[in-house]
């Protein structure tokens, strides 16, 4: 093996590098703090051809080889962690799986315009039920006629709302298992299709990250990617390249973290001589260098199996779980080498140190790369009967577990049929039968604390407009509710304060009643929720998560239900 770099691959680093020094790095503290997504540079890297390095010319690619997308991976996160993953992104998962599955059309169609970075590409596999267990999709695609209709939604995903074009995974024959699932090119704009909440991260903040949701989304035939059944082989085969561009973005990270360190060892002066020349902290360095040089290794080593065609799979899952593990090492070691001035935001190790983290959890977690290398050296066990149990019955299957709804045992009862009117009624009967007890009030519903309040009437994202809050709140005080809100409302929109953000890490509501308006039903809501005596929601999608995880819900418009809802409970229906 050679282990020095190709003149071409030393052309791509140093322009990598150049362009990340110059452009991204006077930058990367507003695209971190603002969480910002950055076009522009993003734009510049496709008209330098970063965005196709390892794929054909034909295709709209460099014609580099996988070492040279390495690379600029790695140069890339060596100044911001959050670019170094667009581009992993895009590369290793968007468009991957067009390349390598995809007909000759689709390429043409697909991967020229995102190989040539006119176009974004994005990856759609985790679901809130299926994260490390991918088999467990729910995300469904039904054949009909010369479509496939695609209902569903999918979390955590890179490059979100800015991409393009999506691999999209979902279930086209239930009850196969893995062998059910499929894979679909999805395009933005299709109808249907949008985009939940931008996640606020704690690391990697200039990357977008959101939901996809999809309902009723057309997808024609000729977007199936591969055949059907082949989705999970594909998610499969694409994540174990993926994994290489996750470990580059990890040994990048710990590249610019030590080089950081090193340079303030050097200039920092205690007890009369620099850092550097305390043996404890020069001992630090040497042991960063040594993780480093031996991850870099790992690392280029899984890229030339890739490009020469070889099996790369452990490979892979071994530069990825080492990579990133090092990283969290040789970060943890540079802030600790800047002692105070490492915990402070401005210095870059203070964000490296945020960016760390997540290459160990993306793109498989390290424990499961861990299951992936001990399934590839270890035998394979004998299959044994267990004793006395003779020949199977034939009559019996194993009972699967039921899915554990985050808020409990719920009634679910959803009521979508009918005028608003009558979606009303029967909506105030339910609530009559619980004995729940609403009077007219005169409340001010932003006075109280909310994780002390009995009723709260919570607003989401369906809210067009902060000047429609005021019939929100109208419905609050005839209820005698506080008034909370979603995450997004109070921290991306500023609508309301943030002490009336209901969730995982706002105010938990344990009281009597609570009114999700408008609030599709995430998981980082529903947390907030989980333990409220009656939990109801009015939402316009029938298939918001929201309803599964509620007691009543009225499907409609809340522009519609809200107003009347308040003037039957002012004239005291209930």
């Amino acid at each position: 093996m050679n282990f020095k770099l190709t003149e071409g691959q030393e052309s791509i680093k140093n322009t990598v590098r150049k362009f990340a020094e110059t452009k991204i790095e006077p930058i990367s503290f507003q695209l971190d703090e603002k969480n910002m997504f950055p076009e522009k540079i993003v734009k510049e890297m496709g008209e330098l051809s970063f965005m196709g390095l390892p794929y054909p010319s034909k295709y709209g690619g460099a014609d580099k080889d996988v070492l040279s997308y390495v690379i600029a991976v790695e140069e890339l996160s060596r100044i911001d962690a959050g670019i170094g993953v667009i581009l992993s992104a895009h590369v290793s998962l968007g468009s991957f799986p067009i390349m390598e599955f995809g007909t000759e059309e689709q390429k043409e169609k697909y991967l020229i315009p995102l190989a040539s970075g006119k176009k974004i590409a994005a990856f759609g596999l985790t679901e809130t039920n299926a994260g490390s267990d991918a088999a467990k999709t729910e995300t469904t695609a039904v054949l009909d006629g010369d479509h496939y209709i695609l209902n569903g939604s999918k979390i955590f995903i890179t490059n979100a709302d800015c991409a393009d074009t999506y691999i999209v995974f979902a279930v086209t024959n239930p009850g196969l298992g893995t062998k059910g699932i499929s894979a679909f090119i999805v395009e933005k704009g299709w109808e249907g299709f949008t985009f939940g909440t931008h996640y606020n991260k704690m690391g990697i903040r200039s990357s977008a990250t959101a939901e996809l949701l999809f309902k009723d989304v057309k997808i024609p035939k000729e977007n199936l990617l591969g055949k059907e059944g082949q989705g999970f082989k594909i998610a499969m085969k694409t994540l174990e390249g993926g994994r290489i561009g996750i470990a580059a973005q990890a040994l990048g990270i710990a590249q610019g973290a030590y080089e950081k360190a090193l340079n303030y060892a050097e200039e920092r002066i205690q007890f009369g001589k620099p850092l550097s020349r305390q043996q404890a902290i020069s001992f630090k360095l040497a042991d960063m260098a040594t993780k480093i040089r031996a991850a870099r290794f790992m690392v280029y080593s899984s890229a030339e199996l890739k490009q020469e065609h070889e099996p790369y799979g452990t490979e892979s899952a071994m530069a990825k779980m080492y990579a990133s593990d090092v990283c969290l090492e040789v970060v943890n070691d540079a802030v600790q080498i800047y002692g105070g001035s490492g915990y402070i935001k401005g210095y870059a190790v203070e964000r490296m140190y945020r960016d760390a983290k997540i290459c160990t959890i993306y793109e498989g977690t390290n424990e499961i790369q861990r299951l992936i290398v001990s399934n590839a050296i270890l035998r394979k066990p004998k299959k044994t009967q267990p004793e006395n149990s003779g020949n199977p019955p034939t009559n019996v299957t194993a009972n699967k577990p039921a899915k554990k709804s985050i808020t409990g045992n719920r009634k679910k009862i959803i009521i979508k049929e009918g005028s608003t009117e009558e979606k009303i009624n029967t909506f105030l009967k339910y609530l009559k039968n619980e004995n729940l007890q609403i009077q007219n009030s005169s409340i001010n519903t932003l006075d109280g604390n909310i994780g002390d309040a009995d009723k709260v009437c919570s607003i989401g994202r369906g809210l067009a407009s902060k000047e429609d809050l005021p019939i929100i709140q109208s419905l609050s005080q005839v209820i005698g509710a506080q008034l909370g809100c979603s995450r997004p409302i109070a921290e991306e929109n500023q609508w309301m304060s943030l002490d009336r953000y209901v969730g995982v890490s706002g105010q938990k509501f344990k009281g009597s009643f609570y009114m999700a308006i408008g609030i599709s039903g995430q998981v980082q809501h529903l947390i907030g929720i989980r333990d409220a005596k009656i939990i109801t929601a009015i939402n316009i999608d029938e298939k918001a998560p929201i309803f599964s995880q509620a007691d009543y819900g009225i499907v409609g418009d809340l522009y519609e239900i809200v107003p009347l809802l308040s003037k039957i409970l002012k004239n005291g229906k209930l």
